[in-house]
């Protein structure tokens, strides 16, 4: 094994989608970018004929996680899982969402039994396996099932974009936006900031980091004149956050937390809702920005983007995104092993 260092599980996601592309353009670039290394879980098939679409002259060796450090300097390491019918870039398929889960579940295992050191997780498209009868809203809910049946108990998921400028973190996701106030309590703020304050002490080698929580209202409520919750709710979750020793601080108003000056006095933004921490993240760096899920008991960062199925197999999609995603995991893990 090179250098005694465990390799990163990279799944393939969607096999239609640009998560094969985007994995050549990162082994092929290898070198260049000091790249650490990497197994690729998912199926050979697909990426030899990528690579021939793409014209990429690929070295590609089957192997486990026990070799693939050191086949990755002379060939990209992929641990084979088949897709269930032959894939068209571009063209998704539900005949190979079992494919699609079997590497995510396989990466994971690998992952909670130490044979690599972190889960990259390239993208999946929920549509399709949705049809073929996935019972989850989306990746990270999958993910965390797979951490609470290996370990038992619950696991709660946090999800934070982080970037070189930012790292935010939505308190609520995926829910209507009309639905965010009803939704927001002071044990999801203060659970959510534990976990973020836990991982990044841990995993991101900060020894006191500095939570900036944004009020859900505008002006952060104006002293309850434009909306309640900034007073009711937030305020007094960021005070028991302090009793416990967490330095967070807020409620913030949004429209001021995110210019370039105000951003050196935090380490996170803790944001109430999806787009108030998504859009300030993807607009500060949309091709270096990394999906970092906290709260697992394994490492797993991904590439801000979806499957671009558009752009399948063309040799136009940026293998940036996933690129920082393999280096913000090995990061994460030194710093997490640093620690122990």
């Amino acid at each position: 094994m090179t250098n005694g260092v465990l390799p990163l599980a990279l799944s393939q996601g969607d096999p239609a989608g640009i998560g094969p592309d985007i994995a050549l353009q990162a082994w092929l670039n290898r070198h260049e970018l000091g790249l650490p290394p990497f197994l690729y879980v998912g199926d050979p098939s697909v990426l030899k004929v990528r690579a021939r679409q793409l014209d990429i002259d690929l070295d590609l060796e089957e192997t486990d996680a026990a070799c693939a450090a050191d086949v990755f300097p002379r060939a990209l390491p992929v641990l084979a899982i088949p897709t269930g019918v032959d894939v068209l870039a571009g063209k998704p398929h539900v005949a190979n969402a079992r494919g699609t889960i079997a590497a995510i579940e396989t990466a994971v295992s690998l992952c909670l039994v130490g044979a690599v050191r972190a889960v990259v997780t390239n993208p999946i498209a929920k549509s399709v396996l949705y049809e073929a009868g996935f019972g989850f809203p989306g990746h990270t809910e999958f993910l965390a099932d797979l951490a609470a049946r290996a370990k038992g108990g619950s696991v709660m998921p946090v999800m934070m974009l982080a970037g070189p400028k930012l790292k935010a973190v939505p308190v609520t996701i995926h829910i209507p936006l009309k639905d965010v106030p009803a939704s927001l309590t002071q044990d999801l703020i203060v659970d959510t900031c534990r976990i973020v304050a836990k991982d990044l002490a841990e995993r991101f080698g900060m020894a006191s980091p500095r939570l900036a929580v944004a009020g859900l209202n505008p002006h952060a409520g104006e002293n309850g004149t434009i909306g309640h919750e900034d007073d009711d709710i937030i305020h007094p979750a960021i005070r028991r956050l302090r009793d416990e020793g967490i330095d967070a601080f807020g409620p913030l108003p949004a429209d001021t937390m995110f210019h370039d000056d105000a951003r050196t006095r935090y380490d996170v933004a803790i944001c109430m809702y999806h787009d108030q921490a998504l859009i300030p993240a993807k607009a500060l760096g949309f091709d270096d920005s990394v999906n970092v899920t906290l709260g697992l008991p394994f490492i797993r960062t991904s590439p801000d983007h979806g499957t671009a199925f558009g752009l399948a197999g063309s040799g136009f999609a940026k293998e940036t995104s996933l690129v920082a995603a393999l280096q913000m995991a090995d990061c994460m893990a030194r710093a997490r092993d640093a620690s122990r």
